[in-house]
């Protein structure tokens, strides 16, 4: 019996010449396809050390932090709440060793990868294109390298992980639902630095 595999998409996959116009100070890509998987956990209990242990890490993330175990990103979601995200095809390894270490243990590792997709914005014009649709103050004395905030932008919640000094490179983790709406508004906010319409 043959098993088909199912066919993936990427949600933006039309947007990349209207991302390639943009202007010189500002670049945008998508990543699509990221492994996502959702910890729920108490902090600091059995399963979180074991979930540690796995990701060779000293400890989860505390609020509104990000921290990197070598090709996984951990980000803080909530209290008890964590969302890791790591290349395309490390879902099938990464899910059974994490489930396997929690046991029985009250926690739950759920895969989220198809709901989100990831937006890499890099350049010195990135803070101020935010600026015009997000409240979150993103100097790097108030969000430093390693800042993780859930807020809205352009009204379109997101995730948004500080990758750069002063906010220069950032990556953004959208639901694919709202993927195409915020591409839009990235593309129109950069128009008055010179970059092209959709």
């Amino acid at each position: 019996m043959t098993v088909e595999t199912p066919t993936r998409f990427s949600p933006l996959s039309e947007w990349q010449a209207a991302f390639t116009a943009l202007p010189t100070g500002i670049t945008i890509e998508e990543v699509p396809y990221l492994t996502q998987l959702t910890l729920r956990m108490p902090p600091g209990g059995t399963a979180a050390r074991a979930v540690e242990s796995v990701l060779g890490i000293a400890a989860l993330p505390g609020p509104l932090r990000a921290e990197r175990a070598g090709d996984v990103e951990v980000l803080w979601l909530g209290p008890d709440e964590w969302l890791l995200v790591a290349p395309d095809g490390h879902r099938d390894d990464l899910l059974p060793r994490l489930r396997s270490a929690i046991g029985d243990e009250f926690a739950t590792v759920t895969d989220v990868s198809a709901q989100r997709t990831a937006l890499s914005l890099a350049g010195p014009l990135v803070r101020e294109v935010l600026a015009q649709g997000c409240a979150i103050d993103l100097d790097a004395r108030v969000t430093p390298v390693g800042a993780c905030l859930t807020t809205l932008l352009a009204q379109a919640p997101v995730t948004l992980v500080v990758h750069g000094e002063g906010a220069t490179a950032v990556r953004l983790l959208v639901r694919a639902s709202f993927s195409a709406y915020l591409a839009t508004w990235l593309v129109d906010a950069c128009t008055e630095y010179g970059g092209g319409t959709t």
